[in-house]
């Protein structure tokens, strides 16, 4: 009969033996159930990421061809893709930190803690924002005009919300920040659809005026991309201690400039070595005392 007794003692140490147990297993739950939960998020956000970027190139691409149905001048077309793309990319971050459960006011509250040092960071930025803004407004270039502008030459690619992008003669990329580009001076070589070509050159005195004139028309007349109106003009801008110079003016399309210079040129030298005429050589000295 003594046997079938249990010591009272024993039952005191069971239960504190299964007691761990418990709260080990309940906080495993706990991990599991909330890695769970944290993987399926995971999961929603990156099939969100993912729809979310082939969603905005889709509606870029149907944007773009909206504007061109419409025939929204390239330029207003390259801004509006640009602030559709940057308004998007930020409606999509936001979706996505909503779907990973980070409370949206908490989220305000670190920006709103943080926003004298983004503010500061985000000045420039700013500004050349609104200088986007002004560029579309007033539209001093457009895209496939050749300007200068913040001593940089090249042709206007994009204009966007930050940067207006330039493509130089030797296939160089510039991104040039719109704040300054709409504060600045700009040089427009393709606003007007005619550009006068200017070439000077020197003579010495005793060269038969007539004569050079003469061949001079002939070479401009042989130029089929040199216009009638305004006439060409032909004559001595300067007289020189020994020399005088010669200029001519003619007119051309503003993309025909560039290769009416080269052609004058290259013709105006072949007339003249035909006909013996030379321009005199330059030759410094310089006196030294002993």
């Amino acid at each position: 009969m003594q046997l079938d007794i249990i010591p009272e003692e024993v039952l005191p140490k069971k239960e504190l033996a299964e007691l761990p147990v418990s709260a080990i297993g309940n906080l495993f739950d706990k991990i599991f159930e909330h890695a769970a939960t944290l993987g399926l998020k995971f999961i929603a956000a990156v099939v969100v990421f993912i729809i979310g970027r082939w969603f905005i190139r889709w509606l870029r691409k149907f944007i773009g061809r909206f504007l061109e149905k419409r025939q929204v001048e390239a330029t207003v077309k390259s801004f509006l893709d640009s602030l559709a793309n940057i308004t998007l990319q930020i409606i999509l971050f936001l979706s996505i930190v909503n779907i990973m459960g980070i409370s949206m006011m908490s989220f305000a509250a670190v920006l709103a803690a943080a926003g004298l040092a983004i503010g500061m960071a985000m000045k420039d930025n700013l500004s050349n924002f609104a200088g986007g803004v002004m560029l579309l407004i007033n539209q001093p270039v457009k895209v496939g005009n050749r300007i200068i502008a913040q001593g940089m030459d090249g042709t206007v690619q994009s204009v966007g919300i930050l940067y207006t992008v330039l493509l130089t003669g030797d296939n160089r990329t510039i991104y040039i920040p719109n704040g300054p580009l709409s504060t600045g001076s700009i040089i427009n070589f393709s606003d007007q659809k005619e550009r006068r070509v200017d070439i000077t050159f020197t003579l010495g005195y005793g060269a038969d005026m007539d004569n050079i004139k003469s061949i001079l028309q002939s070479v401009i007349k042989n130029n089929s991309l040199i216009k009638d109106v305004p006439a060409p003009f032909i004559g001595v801008t300067a007289l020189n201690n020994g020399t005088l110079d010669i200029t001519i003016r003619v007119w051309a399309n503003s993309e025909d400039h560039a290769s009416v210079n080269v052609d004058l040129n290259e013709k105006i030298y072949a007339a003249f070595r035909l006909n013996s005429i030379y321009t005199p050589a330059v030759t410094n000295i310089k006196m030294l005392k002993e």
